[in-house]
């Protein structure tokens, strides 16, 4: 159903262009946000929870991703000393305070949020829907912590929620994966994807920009997520929070950051790749000024949003512009 209601509107041009803009905003790519306003009538806002989960790559003595934090590069969760129902009530209520919204995605953010028995998991995602104004859920994950029963469940919601998971894969080029300590491969998360897609759950995968790769290599990883035609994507641009094993390495001069005109210019060719049917969930953040030492700015979102929106404008293009078959 979703991928009828994404469906952007086209405007020609006094040149004799065609722009294509999305769901009658000035948009040139496909928001998530509007997606579900479309869908629902209204702006859908997430509310964050914290099931204490964890990290199959931080047991048995593994110390995880190099840019991730003790939080799980995520320090904003709701107290996991709440329960699941506290933190929907007290999530929805300050949302409404603020924004005036009406309905929310239950969204499970850090950490590995499948990493717990099945019997254990249908309990968090039961009270995580149970919440008259709560209309999905989203759940993100590894790609080496899902199986059949789990999916089987998650799965379950999709008739009456809208239902993602959402996979960290960060790039398809092993050698990165290895570098950045993922502790998998590309080809875990390949087998995983297309498994998930079987259970016909929506898939949002998220990669991160400027780990030691040419702007060919970032690109290559777009295009082969364009192959698949993945459902929704996050990019990032790496940052180094406090007390990570990246943020040291920056320190001892082994690495270093992109600057804001290098990653708005490959955001807008990542777009044009994508197919306009994919949702963009998210391509700008704003980073945590309390634990983000650099680059410092990432903390500017709205403006790099703009910047990113201005840069289409200039190309006269829009997402999808060169997606190819």
């Amino acid at each position: 159903m979703w991928r009828t209601l994404c469906l952007p509107y086209i405007e020609r041009r006094r040149r004799k262009k065609l722009i294509m803009f999305f769901y009658g905003t000035k948009k040139r790519y496909n928001q998530f946000s509007e997606y579900l306003k479309q869908k629902f009538g209204v702006k859908v806002y997430k509310i964050t929870l914290d099931a204490n989960f964890s990290c199959p790559n931080r047991q048995n003595g593994k110390k995880g991703c190099i840019f991730c934090d003790s939080g799980g590069s995520f320090s904003q969760c709701h107290s996991a000393n709440m329960s699941i129902a506290e933190q929907l009530e007290f999530g929805s209520e300050y949302l409404n305070e603020r924004f005036k919204a009406v309905k929310y995605m239950s969204y499970f953010q850090s950490f590995s949020n499948t990493y717990k028995p099945v019997e254990e998991l249908k309990e968090i995602y039961d009270a995580a829907l149970n919440h008259p104004d709560i209309v999905g859920i989203s759940i993100g994950t590894r790609p080496d912590c899902v199986d059949d029963k789990k999916l089987e469940l998650i799965a379950s919601y999709k008739d009456k929620y809208e239902t993602w998971i959402e996979y960290g894969l960060q790039s398809i080029h092993d050698k990165t994966l290895k570098k950045i300590n993922r502790g998998h491969d590309y080809e875990c998360f390949l087998k995983t994807y297309e498994k998930t897609k079987s259970y016909g759950i929506n898939v949002c995968v998220h990669i991160i920009f400027g780990l030691w790769e040419t702007h060919e290599e970032m690109l290559a990883t777009i295009k082969e997520l364009s192959r698949l035609k993945i459902d929704g994507i996050k990019l990032h641009m790496i940052c180094g929070l406090r007390g990570t094993e990246l943020t040291k390495m920056y320190e001892r001069g082994e690495f270093d950051f992109m600057s804001e005109d290098e990653y708005i210019n490959l955001c807008c060719d990542a777009l044009e790749l994508l197919p306009s049917e994919t949702t963009i969930h998210r391509i700008a953040g704003s980073g945590l000024k309390s634990t983000l030492v650099e680059p410092k700015w990432i903390g500017k979102k709205f403006e790099c949003l703009n910047k990113i929106d201005a840069e289409l404008e200039k190309r006269c293009s829009w997402q999808g512009s060169k997606f190819a078959l």
